[in-house]
């Protein structure tokens, strides 16, 4: 037990803490989520639940990415790794978006 205490005063004396993971589900041509409030250093998994492939990308200047075509069953992660608005897409499916608040 006394272990288990330093550790976590460690913690938070350190200011680390373990980054959470969260997933987002593309399924009907849209995401699951229109917005989604995540920690810097949170990974975002993109599942894709339709019968057919997404492509999700973001140009924000905060998170540039693009994680190419998937099929459904499949999802791709991405870790935000700085606080700001980061508008996401799919390449496939225009109407598509959705906005990750990275705080």
């Amino acid at each position: 037990m006394k272990k288990i205490l330093l550790l976590m005063l460690g913690l938070v004396f350190n200011g680390t803490a373990a980054a959470d993971e969260h997933t987002v589900g593309q399924k009907d041509k849209k995401f699951t989520q229109s917005e989604l409030t995540i920690a810097v250093g949170d990974t975002v998994n993109f599942r894709n639940d339709d019968p057919f492939s997404h492509n999700v990308y973001s140009l924000s200047e905060t998170k540039s990415f693009d994680l190419g075509s998937y099929p459904r069953g499949e999802a791709r992660a991405v870790t935000f790794d700085k606080p700001g608005v980061v508008e996401i897409g799919c390449a496939i499916h225009f109407d598509m978006s959705m906005k990750i608040n990275v705080q």
